[in-house]
C-alpha cells in the first residue's frame, strides 16, 4: 500500500483547503456589496481574499512537512486556488476594474490546464514550473491590490489610490503574460512526457 493511500485525508492541510474554497462565495458578497463601491466591504473582500491566499502557502507547507500529501490534496488544491482568483477576475470585471476579455481569456487557460492535469494525474507527474510559480505570485499581488478600494477612497488617498491603481494594472498584465507562458510550457511538457511514454512503450514492446 501506498504512503497516500494510508495518510488519512482528516488533516490540517486538507481542512485549510476546504476553508478556502467556502471562503469564496464570501469573499464574491464582500467584493460586489454596492458594486464594489463600499470602501468597508472591499476591505473586508481584501482581508477574506488575503487570508485565503496565505492559506493555500500554508497548507502546501504543512502537507509536505507532515507527509500529509493525499489525493484528495493533489485535486481539491488547485480546484480551491482557481475558484478564488477565478472569483477575483468575475468579481473585479462585474465592478469594471478588470476588462472582460482579460478575465475570459484567463480563466480559460487556469481551468483547461488544471482539467488536463487533473485528468493526467495518475499517469503523468509533471512538477510545478517556475514560471507557473511565478505566474500565482503575480496573479496573487495584483489582484490583491484591485481588491482594494483605490478608486473608492477619497480626500488624501484619491491621488494614490489611483497611483496604486494603475501599479496593480501593469501587474496583472505582467501576471496574465505569464499566465500565458506557463500555459504554454505546461502543454509543451505534456506532450514532451507522452511523446516519452509512447517512445519507452515501443522499446519495451
Amino acid at each position: 500500500m501506498s504512503e497516500q493511500q494510508t495518510v488519512s485525508n482528516l488533516n490540517l492541510p486538507n481542512a485549510l483547503t476546504t476553508l478556502r474554497i467556502v471562503m469564496v462565495p464570501f469573499f464574491a458578497v464582500a467584493l460586489l456589496v454596492d458594486g464594489g463601491e463600499s470602501v468597508l466591504w472591499r476591505t473586508v473582500a481584501w482581508v477574506i481574499f488575503a487570508a485565503a491566499m496565505a492559506t493555500d502557502k500554508i497548507d502546501g507547507d504543512i502537507a509536505r512537512a507532515r507527509g500529509q500529501v493525499t489525493t484528495f490534496g493533489k485535486i481539491a488544491d488547485p480546484i480551491a486556488d482557481k475558484a478564488l482568483t477565478g472569483m477575483a477576475f468575475i468579481g473585479l470585471s462585474l465592478v469594471g476594474d478588470i476588462w472582460w476579455w482579460v478575465t475570459i481569456v484567463v480563466l480559460l487557460r487556469e481551468w483547461s490546464v488544471t482539467l488536463l492535469r487533473l485528468s493526467l494525474l495518475r499517469t503523468v507527474v509533471l512538477p510545478a514550473a517556475q514560471s507557473g510559480k511565478i505566474k500565482t505570485t503575480l496573479q496573487a499581488l495584483a489582484l490583491g491590490l484591485l481588491v482594494l478600494p483605490l478608486r473608492q477612497v477619497d480626500g488624501a488617498l484619491d491621488l494614490a489610490g489611483e497611483i496604486v491603481f494603475y501599479v496593480a494594472q501593469v501587474g496583472l498584465a505582467a501576471a496574465v503574460a505569464m499566465t500565458m507562458w506557463s500555459g504554454y510550457e505546461f502543454y509543451r511538457d505534456v506532450w514532451r512526457a507522452r511523446d516519452q511514454r509512447r517512445t519507452a512503450g515501443r522499446r519495451t514492446a
